[in-house]
């Protein structure tokens, strides 16, 4: 007995020890790259992490607020070529988007990758689902774009509502946009990074807003910006579009207006006119979805009722009137039946009576 009982409590010691191993390889999250695509194939061992001082120490606060959970840098080799990709892999679209467009620089160009893509020399930057990748090419062919097309393809990236797209980015002007403009900010890390004319104190993060800025042509191309801040509710937004509405001109205009949560800013050298031209196309349309009962159901439904009413009283008269035509050809019947059979019996065709006198 005291040797199983040690024996036991050597078991037990050796699988507490064990767990926390166990526990971490099965929450280890999964590869983000394949091992092979396009004819290119993995070499070496891919270096794998979750924390953004290592991906990028100079922008850590700005991956932390863009929801970075890990990370991958792997190399990869085709005949006597090399490419290098690093793939960030966030909570959702939301936070590639925004990573996406504070790597993206000014002098890139837009490629047809993935959702959103820009190159520039041998770099490629693109973004699908809630994973960014940024690929460093030897040299570039005809064909890289087609190859980046299939690694979009095979990434390990979210489905359903975490690969959505926020919907603020609708609201630019396409027309007078700058092009490769765009910043989506998340956080304050972000929007001080880029030097933005207006107060991160006026836009007040600690409301949680999602802020996007973008450079349009005004009277001179990129002379103007429009500032678009979406605060989580309408009372927000009314209690801020004072403070923006009070800005001092930068050039010429500064003009604000608020659609639902949404308040939104054009400011520079621009007309007027122009300016409000912008402005007239951020409308916000809330999409309203009924979750409590309305009392619409079948169950609920006065006609509903009434017809369910109806119908049960023609069946029980039509149960009657079956139920009482069987009795009455019956009795009539009955009697003639047995008769053509057996013969007539004493009480065929006779009712019963009781005299009672």
């Amino acid at each position: 007995m005291r040797f199983l009982h040690r024996s036991l409590c050597v078991a037990l010691l050796a699988v507490l020890f064990a767990a926390p191993a166990v526990f971490s390889q099965a929450k280890a999250p999964a590869p983000i790259l394949p091992e092979t695509f396009a004819g290119w194939e993995l070499s070496g061992a891919p270096q794998f992490g979750n924390d953004p001082q290592k991906i990028d120490a100079a922008s850590a606060n700005v991956l932390v607020e863009d929801h970075l959970t890990d990370y991958e840098i792997a190399s990869y080799k085709r005949d006597d070529r090399t490419i290098t990709i690093k793939a960030a892999r966030f909570t959702n679209a939301e936070g590639a988007y925004a990573a996406f467009t504070f790597y993206r620089q000014p002098l890139m160009r837009g490629e047809d990758i993935g959702e959103l893509a820009a190159s520039l020399n041998e770099r490629i930057l693109f973004f699908s689902s809630n994973v960014l990748v940024d690929v460093h090419f030897d040299r570039l062919t005809a064909m890289s774009g087609a190859q980046l097309r299939e690694l979009a393809a095979h990434l390990n990236a979210a489905k359903g509502a975490d690969a959505e797209l926020p919907p603020l980015p609708t609201h630019l002007p396409r027309k007078e946009l700058v092009p490769e403009s765009a910043r989506y900010l998340i956080g304050p890390a972000a929007y001080s990074a880029l030097n933005i004319s207006v107060s991160p104190s006026l836009i007040d993060f600690s409301k949680d807003p999602r802020v996007l800025w973008a450079r349009i042509n005004g009277e001179a191309p990129g002379s103007a910006e429009i500032l678009l801040v979406s605060y989580p509710t309408h009372i927000i937004a009314i209690e801020k579009l004072a403070g923006f509405e009070q800005l001092a001109p930068s050039g010429a205009v500064s003009i604000a207006k608020r659609s639902g949560p949404i308040v939104a800013l054009v400011r520079g050298n621009i007309s007027k006119g122009d300016a409000n031209k912008i402005l007239a196309h951020v409308n916000y349309d809330a999409n309203i979805s009924w979750n409590e009962n309305a009392g619409q159901g079948k169950r609920d439904n006065i006609g509903g009722l009434v017809v369910a009413a109806i119908t049960l009283a023609a069946i029980f008269f039509l149960i009657s009137v079956g139920a009482g035509a069987v009795f009455g050809f019956g009795r009539f019947l009955l009697p003639r039946f047995r008769r053509q059979k057996a013969g007539e019996t004493r009480d065929d065709g006779k009712m019963i009576r009781l005299d009672l006198d």
